[in-house]
C-alpha cells in the first residue's frame, strides 16, 4: 500500500499486520483499517489527527477539574499551576506533573471517607495523609514516589510564597519507597557487533547507532544534530534538557571522532539533520525512539534501547578509568550523583 501523504507511518504490528499511523511532533495517531486510503473516510480521519497532533507541541493540560474550595489541597494546586515556577517546566513534564497530583486530589480523604482528597485543608494536611496518598500506589513503587515527589515540590513553593500559603513541609517527613530496578538494558558488545551486522556501515541503521555511541548524547539532542554543529573537529550544541530551567544556555562540546567522521561520510543523510525520515524530514524524539526500536527487532535485540547504548558508554568509559567531572562532561550530566552511579 502506497501511503504519500506527510506525516504518515506505515508499519508493521507484533502480528505482521500493516499499521498506518499519522507521526507528528513526537506522537502518532493510529488510522484504523476500515478507513480505506482514497476515502473521504481516510482524508477525514487524517486531517483529523493532523489537527490534533498540531505544530503547538504536546497537548495543553486540562483546566481544573473543578473549582476548589480555598486554603485546600485542591485549591493550592491550581495556584501552583498558574505559577511561574510550574509554567517554566517543559510542556511534558507539565502535564505528567499535573496529572500525578490531579490524581491525588481525586483520591478519597479517607479509606471510610469518600470525600475527595482535593477538599482537605491545608491546615489538615499531615505526613501521615501525604503517606497515605504514597501507598495508595505502592504496588507501582515509582509511581508511589512520584507523588511525594512532585507533592513535596508543590509544597515547598507554597512556603516560598509571600505570605506563604503553607507553614510546613508535610512531604519531607515521608520517604521514598525503596526498590531495586535494572533499568534500561545496558547493551553488551556482542549486542552490539550484532547490531552491526544486520546493519552495516551506509545504512541509516548504521548511521544511528554511530550517533548514539559516539557522541553519548541523548536521543532528543541526537536527533537535532547536523553538519551546522561541527567546526575545526569539534561538535558544539545545547543541551535540550533543562534548557527551560537555566537562565543561561550551557554549550556541549565533544569531539568529532574520526571513526564517526567515516559513518557519516558513508551515510545518506539529510540536509540540517544527519537523520532523516522517510520523508526527508527531521525526526522527533519520541519518533526516533520508536523508529529506532524497530531497527533493534530487525537485529533481533528486542532487550535493546537507544539508552541503553548511552548506558554502554558511560559504563566503557567509566571502566577505562574516567573521572566523574569527565563523564559529567561527555553526557552532559550536571552533578556528580549520576556519574558516581
Amino acid at each position: 500500500m502506497e501511503v504519500d501523504l506527510p506525516y504518515l507511518s506505515l508499519e508493521r504490528n507484533r502480528h505482521g499486520k500493516e499499521v498506518v499511523y499519522v507521526r507528528r511532533n513526537g506522537r502518532r495517531i493510529r488510522i484504523h483499517q476500515n478507513k480505506k486510503p482514497g476515502t473521504k473516510e481516510f482524508l477525514g480521519a487524517y486531517m483529523d489527527a493532523l489537527q490534533r497532533l498540531s505544530p503547538a507541541g504536546p497537548p495543553r493540560c486540562a483546566p481544573a477539574r473543578q473549582p476548589w474550595p480555598v486554603s485546600t489541597l485542591g485549591w493550592l494546586g491550581t495556584k501552583y499551576f498558574a505559577s511561574d515556577e510550574f509554567q517554566a517546566l517543559d510542556p511534558k513534564s507539565q502535564c505528567n506533573r499535573r496529572h500525578v497530583l490531579e490524581a491525588c486530589f481525586e483520591e478519597p480523604y479517607k479509606d471510610d471517607d469518600p470525600k475527595k482528597m482535593g477538599l482537605c485543608p491545608l491546615s489538615a494536611l499531615t505526613a501521615q495523609g501525604v503517606k497515605r496518598l504514597r501507598d495508595l500506589k505502592k504496588d507501582k513503587p515509582g509511581a508511589a514516589n512520584n507523588r511525594r515527589k512532585y507533592l513535596s515540590s508543590m509544597f515547598g513553593w507554597s512556603i516560598e510564597q509571600t505570605p506563604p500559603l503553607m507553614k510546613s513541609n508535610p512531604a519531607r517527613d515521608v520517604r521514598r519507597i525503596k526498590y531495586a530496578t535494572e533499568g534500561f538494558h545496558t547493551w553488551t558488545p556482542d549486542e552490539f557487533a550484532q547490531y552491526e551486522t544486520r546493519h552495516p556501515l551506509g545504512t541509516e541503521g548504521h548511521l544511528a547507532l554511530g550517533l548514539l555511541m559516539y557522541t553519548d548524547t541523548r536521543r532528543g539532542d541526537m536527533v537535532t544534530l547536523g553538519r551546522q554543529h561541527i567546526r575545526d573537529g569539534v561538535l558544539r550544541f545545547v543541551p535540550s534538557k533543562g534548557e527551560r530551567q537555566t537562565k543561561t544556555k550551557v554549550m556541549s562540546e565533544k569531539p568529532w571522532l574520526p571513526i564517526l567522521a567515516r559513518i557519516v561520510a558513508a551515510s545518506p543523510c539529510g540536509d540540517l539533520t544527519f537523520l532523516v525520515t522517510e520523508y526527508g524530514k527531521p525526526f522527533t524524539a519520541a519518533g526516533f525512539g520508536n523508529w529506532f526500536r524497530d531497527r533493534c527487532n530487525e537485529a533481533g535485540l528486542p532487550q535493546c534501547t537507544a539508552h541503553g547504548l548511552r548506558k554502554m558508554g558511560a559504563s566503557r568509559l567509566a571502566e577505562n578509568g574516567a573521572t566523574e567531572h569527565e563523564l559529567m562532561a561527555v553526557f552532559d550530566w550536571k552533578t556528580l550523583g549520576q556519574a558516581r552511579v
